[in-house]
């Protein structure tokens, strides 16, 4: 398998994995300890955007790169994709006039082309 399709399957499965992650916390919080959903979904957030650096790290560009540069530079990315993803919803559902949840389909495309990308190109070099 080419390299290219290797990474880019291997961290499709890593975001699946820290999506489940996510929603795991958030609904183990929100059901069984009946916390609030904005923190519940803050904590699941946080702990996919660790199993995701710790596994796209590892696994999908093995990288050996320090922490504090890797990490400094996930974290980069991290806030680039949550702007792009509130650029697109918003010329989508506000400028184009599109439902949302399609919006939030093709959005996640661009947006997991766009890290996928900057993390094969800069995040993990």
């Amino acid at each position: 398998m080419p390299q290219l399709l290797r990474q880019f399957s291997s961290f499709t499965g890593v975001g699946l994995v820290a999506t489940s992650v996510h929603y795991s916390i958030l609904i183990g919080l929100v059901e069984l300890a009946h916390a609030a959903a904005p923190p519940a979904a803050l904590a699941g957030s946080i702990a996919g955007a660790i199993v995701s650096y710790a596994l796209n790290r590892r696994h999908t560009f093995r990288s050996h790169l320090p922490h504090r540069r890797a990490g400094g530079r996930f974290a980069l990315v991290a806030v680039g994709a949550a702007a792009l993803t509130y650029l697109f919803m918003t010329l989508f559902v506000k400028v184009a006039g599109a439902p949302y949840l399609p919006a939030q389909v093709a959005t996640t495309g661009i947006v997991v082309l766009w890290t996928f990308l900057a993390h094969r190109l800069w995040t993990f070099v």
